[in-house]
């Protein structure tokens, strides 16, 4: 899992069936981290569950629990038993496995270690903890309201953020959309409008895949995109003169439409950057 969360690092968040299929842990290791077919693998080797699919798009109803701030997997269908048998034994051995949130045909976020927390039998779920500090709830499926807080707060910082920014850096290509830069590293899946904030909604309509400094000066007012994508900056800043990343990175950035994505449900939404630009304009 450590070697998973390092490949996560270096690539921008997502792996793919053919990485997971087999993962190089090292020059010596490697192992099957995906079924073929099915949502829970089960290697014959391991006592329990190594890995779980979850399809947002999928026919399970797995989802995140908006309440709790928990994460639901739907039972395998048919028996509970079967596949479930050994991710219910994940649960009784307290043993972490990897969850593969699907992002597009054969592209997945794996978020690891997670633990199983809960077997909801009568809703034929299992319920999984984001944070082993979740492995000593003694109610899961019904915590406490610090428990959810905290739930909560893990459930934003590992499985909608990086979900959030996998899917926008998929939509962008992996490249910047005021400068082009193609290093996924440093890139950010910028908010439009905040987080918290009405339609800040974790969207890819609401997101722009910005370099790390214009994600800086998009953030603080000193670049602003107008609603037909239009860039344009603070104008003491196009008057500085303060070497080459400035006139570079900034300056010359002005007036320069923005790179769209190809696909046109994923393009910024005009309404959320044009409220975004007011605020741009009323900074300036």
């Amino acid at each position: 899992m450590a070697a998973l969360e390092a490949h996560k690092a270096a690539s921008g968040g997502t792996i793919t069936r053919d990485e997971l299929t087999p993962f190089f842990v090292d020059e010596h290791l490697s192992l099957r981290l995906i079924d073929q077919s099915r949502g829970i693998w089960n290697p014959r080797n391991l006592q329990a569950t190594l890995s779980v699919v979850s399809d947002p798009k999928g026919v399970y109803d797995d989802r995140d629990d908006k309440v709790g701030g928990l994460f639901r997997y739907s039972y395998r269908k048919g028996s509970v038993d079967g596949d479930n048998a050994r991710l219910r034994r994940a649960f009784e051995l307290s043993l972490p496995i990897v969850l593969l949130r699907k992002i597009a045909t054969g592209l997945f976020l794996p978020l690891s270690p997670v633990y199983v927390v809960g077997d909801d039998r009568q809703a034929r779920e299992f319920v999984f903890a984001l944070d082993e500090g979740l492995l000593m709830v003694s109610d899961p499926v019904h915590p406490t309201p610090l428990q959810r807080r905290y739930a909560e707060r893990v459930a934003r910082q590992r499985l909608h953020q990086p979900e959030f920014r996998a899917r926008v850096m998929l939509a962008y290509a992996m490249q910047c959309t005021v400068c082009d830069l193609r290093h996924p590293n440093l890139l950010d899946a910028s908010h439009i409008i905040s987080d918290g904030s009405d339609g800040g909604d974790p969207v890819v309509p609401n997101g722009l895949s910005l370099c790390k400094i214009h994600h800086a000066a998009y953030d603080r007012n000193l670049l602003g995109i107008t609603g037909d994508g239009q860039v344009q900056i603070n104008g003491d800043l196009l008057e500085e003169i303060d070497g080459p990343m400035l006139q570079h990175g900034l300056q010359e950035m002005h007036g320069r439409p923005i790179r769209q994505p190809s696909k046109r449900r994923d393009r910024p939404d005009p309404d959320r950057l044009e409220r975004r630009y007011e605020s741009f304009v009323a900074s300036n």
